[in-house]
């Protein structure tokens, strides 16, 4: 009789860090589109982990996310990288409206020793799957963003890390009193990223 087995792909240190690196560049588009940040015309469709993603055509925002998905690959790779954050703020004020949170656990062992480890790539394909499905309708559960928005993007690192040269000390750009939402997660089983989104609350309270 024949039997199913589960098969298991070999992670390497660079395979986890390129997987991480890529998936905060389609959800960085994912949530620029979603959030209205740019105009829907100024993105493509393409096939990317079974679904329908978006990609930026501005040339701006495209050289913006491929620096930073080659700068944060790099700091995966060394084990440096704590964590992410994708920041929307009011283009008139420069008011944090939302704060789109990726933290990154490392297994350090990995990092150490060199050693690999296991895990299906189908597998982690259906964890990002799940989070960007949650990034598609993040409109069913966060307020619109009713003005001209910008956003800018924090990378927490180890304290022994040089700052790039395309790079500057920033403020934690905090929101005062926000909600929050926590979306999925997903484990390449060297890296782990939690994904959680906190907004600005409206200005009225409900009776």
């Amino acid at each position: 009789m024949a039997s199913r087995t589960a098969s298991k792909d070999i992670i390497t240190l660079r395979g986890s860090a390129a997987i991480v690196s890529e998936f905060f560049g389609y959800a960085a588009n994912s949530i620029l589109y979603n959030r209205g940040v740019y105009p829907e015309e100024s993105f493509t469709k393409v096939k990317k982990y079974g679904l329908s993603m978006l990609l930026t055509q501005d040339e701006g925002v495209k050289s913006f996310i491929a620096n930073l998905t080659s700068q944060l690959s790099e700091w995966l790779e060394a084990g440096k990288l704590q964590r992410v954050v994708l920041v929307i703020m009011s283009k008139a004020t420069l008011e944090v409206l939302e704060r789109w949170n990726f933290n990154i656990e490392t297994d350090a062992e990995v990092v150490e020793k060199g050693v690999s480890r296991e895990k299906s790539d189908k597998e982690i394909m259906r964890e990002i799957q799940a989070i960007m499905r949650q990034i598609a309708s993040s409109i069913t559960y966060l307020p619109c963003l009713d003005e001209p928005c910008v956003f800018d993007v924090l990378a927490y690192t180890d304290k022994d890390v040089a700052v790039p040269f395309a790079w500057i000390e920033s403020d934690a750009k905090l929101i005062q009193n926000p909600q929050m939402v926590k979306l999925h997660s997903f484990d390449t089983k060297i890296h782990k990223v939690d994904t959680l989104v906190s907004y600005k609350n409206d200005d009225w309270d409900e009776q």
